[in-house]
């Protein structure tokens, strides 16, 4: 019996792409002897793309529910809210933009149902500009060598997930999530497959690159404590160092007296600003990792549901009955 599919999307700010990309969706599954259905998740738009996803909702009945939250929270407390949605046996995610078509939805069931938990996707002849290929570079070396997790592209939302994997994840209650990080670590058999990338069709990107920097600085914050470890270090470093540099002072004075170095004063200053900066340095990297602490026991949820639209196929007979009245209140409020 083939295993059913769940496909969530996040959507914030793509109205010029919703009609196509379920369209393009719809098309992928609609050939798979899998039952399916497609979870949209609306993250705070404010461009019309809830009008759109209603209209998609109604259209495709059946096997497009849309879930809307009351404000942005971020992609992958997006993706969080559709996996806790999502109803399906293995879940593929899918970015909302078009750059990865959503014809490759076949190869990644295909990849799971011969027993991988995780598959992940490198984006062949990628059509972003250089500054976004080089960011991305940076941030797949940064996580395979502080996480010890060899995948060749993190950035790629285009995965697949075993339902074993996606409970797992739905159990993990911090705040600061990378889901594809998150999935390896409960991953048995995780493999990777190449897919196509295309150019943004509309729309505009919404990683700046304050965004990046700052999705860069989760991810190491977020799924390692390397950062301090690497603190330690400098520290024992700085530390040798003065240790040294205090002995070249003493030598230097001996042989050659005070004024060579005018009386050491800058020098005690140089020595004085480099210990201050590391101080800095590990007060800011401790405040972040106990400012993680305190989001984590405050224990807030991820999002806030404003309320859901549509049904699928997946949903039991008690989730198409609840659907199906709250539909029937809203007409009546109209």
């Amino acid at each position: 019996m083939s295993l059913s599919l769940s496909v969530v999307i996040p959507v914030y700010n793509e109205v010029e792409n919703i009609d196509v990309l379920v369209r393009r969706v719809v098309e992928a599954c609609t050939p798979l002897p899998n039952k399916w259905e497609v979870v949209l998740v609306d993250d705070g738009s404010r461009d019309g793309s809830l009008d759109k996803l209603e209209a998609a909702t109604a259209l495709h009945d059946g096997y497009v529910r849309a879930i809307i939250l009351n404000r942005n929270y971020g992609q992958h407390a997006a993706i969080m809210c559709g996996f806790r949605h999502a109803r399906g046996d293995m879940v593929i995610t899918l970015d909302a933009d078009l750059q990865n078509p959503p014809e490759e939805i076949p190869r990644l069931v295909e990849a799971i149902e011969k027993g991988n938990d995780v598959v992940g996707t490198i984006r062949m002849n990628r059509q972003d500009l250089f500054f976004r290929r080089f960011a991305s570079a940076r941030i797949n070396w940064m996580v395979k060598t502080s996480t010890g997790v060899g995948m060749s592209d993190y950035g790629c939302m285009l995965r697949a997930y075993r339902r074993s994997v996606v409970d797992a994840m739905l159990q993990c209650r911090e705040r600061s999530t990378f889901i594809p990080i998150l999935a390896n670590s409960f991953a048995k058999r995780a493999v990777e497959i190449e897919v196509k990338h295309a150019e943004r069709a509309a729309g505009e990107s919404k990683y700046s690159l304050w965004k990046l920097v700052n999705l860069q600085f989760d991810l190491l914050t977020s799924m390692t404590t390397t950062p301090l470890r690497l603190l330690s270090w400098f520290g024992v470093a700085i530390a040798v160092g003065g240790v040294g540099f205090g002995f070249l002072l003493l030598v230097g004075r001996v042989l050659f007296g005070a004024d060579w170095a005018a009386e050491g004063v800058f020098t005690l200053f140089a020595i004085l600003f480099i210990f201050i900066g590391a101080q800095f340095v590990g007060m800011g990297l401790l405040g972040e990792y106990l400012g993680r602490v305190y989001h984590d026991v405050r224990g807030r949820p991820r999002y806030f549901i404003d309320r859901t639209v549509g049904h699928s196929a997946l949903d039991g007979a008690e989730a198409k009955e609840t659907a199906k009245a709250a539909a029937l209140e809203r007409q009546v409020q109209i």
